[in-house]
């Protein structure tokens, strides 16, 4: 009962004193304010690249396996990896003989061409040859119309899907299916528009700005012939829980069709998403750390603030602390109403830096990326105001809590 007093009397005074210095008070705040801004953007930009990235990257799918030419993440010389024999589609075709009634495999074949329809064009759009499977391998689903189909996909139709950028930049609000289109020097029918998926971040491919053909159709109107082919093949495993367990089985089965010897190396290489998260995880680590280090140099000298006025404010009320102590104040009782004052000060300097980051992030949120203020980063933000202030406002509150009261009374 008795701390519970003293700490609502020690929170009375702190504020009697902020109310009695309030622009003095406002101006330390400042230091404060701009480190808690800076803080909550730090944090709240490192969560919205982190969302933007998962969201961008989601039609890869987490329970698939790609067979590639190239690693997704080149980290050594990209010399390395140029050299390597193109996968092609007899090899897609062997793997899923190999792996028939376990895993669905899905050749495909990506290049960029300008679109046309009508007066209107579209340059340099991701155009994507596959087969039917690829419904199953991504989680998106037609908005319109329907996917490619076996029948396509066997006689080698001219037809195509487009995304939803596609749809809106070439045939606005007017109904694209069955209308025809030019891909390159081809023309191809449209018989399905896929839902919003997202993508484009940070050089991936926006899954928006694709248009989807039967792989044989690819071949035919943009080459490719055998010798000629540069196909990615994915792998949808039984099960997430089996990824690994999968992954080195189509890895050994890779090896076999490819007649490499137990010496040689893999001439292909196997990507996941889990792969590219945790690269992107870690990168995202590095840059967070050395935001926050960047950014606690102005709490830190938001701080110094804090105590340069603890300090004036301890010497002003030297005899006041005298009073207090004559008539029975602990030294505790002291110390805890300085430690009050400042946390009291960048507590305010914490809310009102908060509400600026809020504002700020809603701005970044329309024009770059999501990026939200959550109850997590306000409350981390919040405490480290409290902490800087318990830090900064220490020393001066215990310079005043060992005041000698005789000495205090004869101050002037």
């Amino acid at each position: 009962m008795r701390i519970g007093l003293d700490i609502a009397e020690s929170w009375r005074i702190a504020l009697d004193a902020l109310r009695a210095n309030k622009a003095r008070g406002a101006l330390t705040t400042l230091g404060i304010i701009i480190g808690i801004v800076a803080v909550s953007l730090t944090m709240t930009a490192a969560n919205g690249l982190q969302t933007a990235f998962r969201t961008s990257f989601s039609a890869v799918g987490s329970d698939v396996i790609y067979v590639s030419r190239f690693p997704w993440i080149i980290m050594n010389d990209f010399f390395l990896y140029r050299n390597r024999p193109a996968l092609e589609i007899r090899h897609a075709e062997a793997l899923a003989e190999k792996l028939k009634g376990r895993a669905i495999v899905n050749p495909s074949m990506d290049t960029g061409r300008d679109l046309k329809y009508r007066s209107e064009t579209m340059p340099d759009v991701l155009v994507s040859g596959t087969t039917e499977k690829q419904a199953v391998m991504m989680s998106a689903q037609p908005e319109m119309g329907h996917f490619i189909t076996e029948f396509d996909c066997n006689y080698k139709r001219n037809v195509c899907v487009i995304g939803k950028d596609v749809r809106d930049g070439l045939f606005g609000t007017a109904n694209p299916i069955n209308q025809e289109i030019k891909v390159g020097r081809t023309t191809f029918r449209v018989i399905g528009v896929m839902e919003k998926q997202g993508g484009g971040f940070m050089g991936g491919p926006n899954f928006d700005r694709q248009v989807i053909i039967p792989l044989g159709a690819y071949v035919k109107a943009f080459g490719g012939g055998r010798g000629r082919q540069n196909v990615d093949i994915a792998v949808k495993i039984p099960t997430q829980e089996a990824i690994e367990e999968f992954e080195f089985e189509v890895m050994g089965e890779m090896r076999k069709i490819r007649h490499l010897r137990p010496s040689e190396k893999d001439d292909f290489s196997i990507n996941k998403l889990d792969t590219l998260v945790g690269t992107f995880d870690k990168v995202m680590g590095v840059v967070l750390m050395v935001g926050l280090l960047v950014t606690g140099v102005s709490l830190f000298v938001g701080g110094v603030g804090v105590m340069n006025i603890m300090f004036v404010s301890v010497t002003e009320r030297t005899r006041e602390i005298g009073i207090r102590k004559a008539i029975g104040a602990k030294p505790h009782s002291i110390l805890s109403q300085f430690l009050f004052e400042a946390a009291a000060i960048c507590l305010a300097g914490g809310i009102i830096g908060v509400l600026i980051a809020v504002g700020l992030s809603a701005v970044i949120n329309a024009v770059l990326m999501p990026a939200t203020v959550s109850i997590g980063i306000t409350i981390t933000a919040l405490a480290v105001a409290v902490a800087v202030g318990v830090i900064a406002g220490f020393v001066p509150a215990l310079k005043g809590a060992r005041l000698r009261p005789v000495d205090a009374l004869r101050y002037e």
